[in-house]
């Protein structure tokens, strides 16, 4: 009898489905049912771990995030192992009949109970990202941080669908804006918005609603001001992924504010914008990889109440960590509401 399979693959291309089996749906991002299915999907496996989060459903549930295909298919037994070889390909988790999560080989990941969970069930990575997380690995080891191998990798580049270039040139100016006001308020000599938008036109535009709201309050609490300093290293990360800084080295200390300013002054408006350029995708997701577990390295020293390894300057990490996930479209948040897990 043939086994009702639906699989979900990460991959915006996977490839060819070369084994035997019948088609009975295929669908991408472009259908409007699939994220609301993926989202039911989410549910599902959540309430199968009986109000506990563990670490397989985490990952589980971020692997739906990542869906960009889903196939509904029929086999017979003896294509089993050809399709494991496709999934693992095409990074794809499964769904079985009996309620089942399973990985590409066929193990139980997460389920209603029976049958149970399988301790040597693993998620799928595209391998470019498995090779990232292994140069991150040797990258913290070199500079004596430790952080756990137990920390998967970042998307893979099939995976990835990242801001267009517009969009981060415009949230580029949107920083600086908020960045140089909050800077004038600390320092005491508070600049107008209209001072701000004079010198960056494109900016105003681009400006989230906690950012406008940010500019429009003529007298912020502290820390909002703090908040909004801290801007500059979101937008020297976004700088050097726009090609604008040649090099974005360790985060040991604050980045050169003055040339930051002076960079974003220099790219006002909507003729840089249209013009920009991003940096190739495996450097974005190389940086990625690395800060997010330089990110897990700050927060654990913190919570021992101990020094950041290695001089690590905790606010610059989370601020690139924030501008990168929303890079590449990390749970499709708009700004504002971009997490940084670890």
């Amino acid at each position: 009898m043939p086994l009702l399979i639906n699989a979900y693959a990460s991959l915006r291309n996977p490839p060819p489905l070369d084994f035997p089996h019948r088609l009975l749906g295929r669908r991408d991002r472009s259908d409007p049912e699939l994220l609301p299915h993926l989202q039911g999907f989410i549910g599902y496996v959540l309430q199968t771990g009986q109000g506990r989060m563990t670490p397989t459903l985490y990952h589980v549930m971020r692997h739906l995030q990542r869906v960009r295909q889903h196939y509904s298919l029929e086999l017979e037994d003896d294509a089993l192992d050809a399709y494991a070889a496709w999934a693992t390909q095409a990074n794809a988790l499964c769904f079985l009949p009996d309620g089942s999560v399973r990985d590409p080989s066929g193990r139980v990941l997460a389920s209603r109970g029976e049958p149970a969970p399988d301790a040597d069930a693993t998620l799928p990575y595209p391998a470019d990202a498995e090779a990232r997380k292994a140069r991150s690995l040797a990258a913290l080891q070199a500079m004596d941080v430790r952080t756990p191998a137990s920390l998967p990798p970042v998307i893979g580049a099939d995976e990835l669908v990242l801001r267009p270039a517009e969009e981060v040139a415009r949230r580029m100016l949107a920083l600086f804006a908020v960045a140089v006001r909050a800077e004038s308020l600390n320092g005491g000599e508070p600049m107008s918005p209209e001072q701000i938008y004079a010198r960056v036109p494109a900016a105003q535009a681009a400006l989230s609603p906690r950012e406008r709201a940010f500019m429009q309050d003529a007298a912020p609490e502290p820390q909002q001001i703090i908040d909004f300093a801290w801007r500059y290293e979101a937008l020297a990360l976004l700088q050097w992924a726009l090609g604008l800084i040649d090099e974005l080295p360790l985060p040991q200390a604050i980045c050169d504010v003055p040339r930051t300013a002076r960079i974003a002054l220099e790219h006002p408006d909507e003729a840089y914008v249209v013009a920009a350029r991003l940096r190739h995708a495996s450097e974005l997701l190389d940086a990625l990889d690395l800060h997010q577990r330089l990110h897990w390295a700050v927060r654990q020293a913190r919570l021992q109440q101990a020094e950041a390894p290695a001089g690590l300057e905790p606010g610059v990490i989370a601020e690139r960590h924030h501008a990168l996930n929303w890079l590449v479209g990390f749970e499709d948040k708009p700004w504002d509401e971009v997490d940084t897990p670890t």
